[in-house]
């Protein structure tokens, strides 16, 4: 592998946020956190893994829900401090069982939920 998970920059914690995205759809779906090891783990699996800060373990994406992101790409922000980790999703990306954790709509000043849960 050429790609140095090193070369990111990581926060004073080791952590980077990544942002995943439906790959079809474009639809961002939700916001985790991953360290080095998480980046090389999700690259050499295709299963993305996050770092539990609550925890403070890896969190394998479906791992327990069987709500799967399987990589299709991981792209890096133009300052290295930021990934983008484009996904197909199986089910619900949010904990709560809704498709995106993004489902709260602030509009004119007033929150409004988007989405219902997955069944």
């Amino acid at each position: 592998m050429d790609f140095d998970p090193s070369t990111l920059k990581y926060n004073d914690a080791g952590l980077i946020p990544a942002i995943a995205q439906d790959a079809h759809s474009g639809e961002v779906l939700m916001m985790a956190w991953m360290n080095a090891q998480a980046v090389v783990k999700t690259l050499e699996t295709g299963r993305v893994t996050y770092w539990s800060r609550s925890r403070q373990s890896f969190w394998i994406k479906g791992e327990s829900s069987g709500h799967i992101q399987e990589l299709i790409e991981m792209r890096i922000d133009c300052d290295r401090d930021c990934l983008l980790v484009r996904v197909n999703q199986t089910g619900a990306a949010c904990h709560t069982g809704r498709r995106t954790c993004f489902y709260t709509l602030v509009e004119d000043g007033v929150e409004r939920i988007t989405q219902e849960k997955m069944v």
